[in-house]
């Protein structure tokens, strides 16, 4: 179980065609702020429909 499955379970339920969450409410989110694996964990998302465009 990945430490991002509670942001992709949230990306399911809530999401439309896009997205755009803070780094703030990620944290609220998953209870964890994101670190740089997140460029690892990303990847993960695809298997939720959807993908990571940008961040900053």
């Amino acid at each position: 179980m990945s430490k991002y499955n509670p942001l992709w379970q949230h990306i399911r339920k809530n999401g439309g065609q896009s997205i755009k969450l803070s780094f703030d409410e990620i944290k609220n989110i998953t209870g964890i702020p994101i670190d740089h694996s997140f460029l690892n964990y990303k990847k993960e998302l695809l298997e939720y429909g959807y993908e990571v465009k940008k961040f900053h």
